[in-house]
């Protein structure tokens, strides 16, 4: 089995620990393997970054599906860019992370809060919890006012956020599990449960073992309506991966 992990972004520290956290509980006989598209934004904190970093993630899903062999696809940003889109481009699984930690919190815990990255990117995780159907789940969303590159820059400051703001959350809040709501969080994950006593979830590597457990049920994305293959139409300007 293989499945590819896509970074949106084009930071490849950050694609380098997605990486590693995928192939983490993966099974041994597993390919799990990371990239990052050539264009698009170093870190994705808007929804201008955003949907700058779908034709890129495009472009990955259907390399993957016509010359790579991927059986599985995940996407790793919190945002969960272009899944939707991703899923007109191939009948193989494609997974969001948000989505995969979302789905994964519900089976272990009755409520959880999402922790992130700058204020304003409150709106955009309140998208996605609304995007997929948990609004009765989610206690609350908290940021600690960093941005994704200065997790990068700064690890041990960046951890130390998190800390406080989840430690905020679940007593604050209520929280009884927390979701990290960025993809460059993954490398935080033990000292954070450690520290917290709740469950804390990066959404990677439960996407992957759901990406697994797709494929060994032989399932298929739906082409019956919504998430068939795009009409066939001239587009100007993008690269022939994206000329279906």
């Amino acid at each position: 089995m293989k499945i590819k992990i896509i970074n949106p972004n084009t930071t490849p520290s950050m694609t380098r620990n997605a990486e590693i956290a995928g192939q983490k509980y993966a099974r041994p006989e597993t390919e799990v393997f990371a990239v990052n598209p050539k264009t698009g934004p170093e870190s994705i904190e808007s929804y201008y970054d955003e949907y700058l970093a779908i034709p890129g993630l495009l472009e990955e899903i259907i390399k993957g599906d016509r010359e790579e062999g991927v059986d599985a696809f995940v996407i790793a940003c919190f945002g969960d860019p272009g899944l939707w889109a991703a899923r007109e481009v191939t009948v193989k699984p494609v997974l969001g992370i948000a989505e995969a930690a979302i789905a994964t919190a519900k089976l272990i815990a009755p409520n959880f809060s999402i922790v992130s990255i700058l204020d304003r990117s409150r709106h955009m995780s309140e998208g996605v919890v609304r995007m997929h159907g948990a609004e009765g789940f989610c206690k609350s969303i908290r940021s600690t006012g960093l941005s994704v590159l200065d997790f990068e820059r700064d690890p041990e400051r960046g951890l130390q956020a998190l800390a406080e703001t989840s430690r905020k959350a679940v007593e604050e809040d209520g929280a009884e599990c927390i979701l990290l709501g960025c993809a460059g969080f993954v490398t935080f994950v033990e000292d954070l449960q450690k520290e917290l006593g709740v469950p804390v979830m990066d959404g990677v590597s439960p996407a992957v073992k759901l990406a697994e457990c797709l494929v060994d049920m032989g399932s298929q994305t739906s082409k019956a309506l919504s998430w068939s293959a795009p009409e066939r139409k001239q587009l100007k300007g993008f690269s022939e991966f994206l000329l279906l």
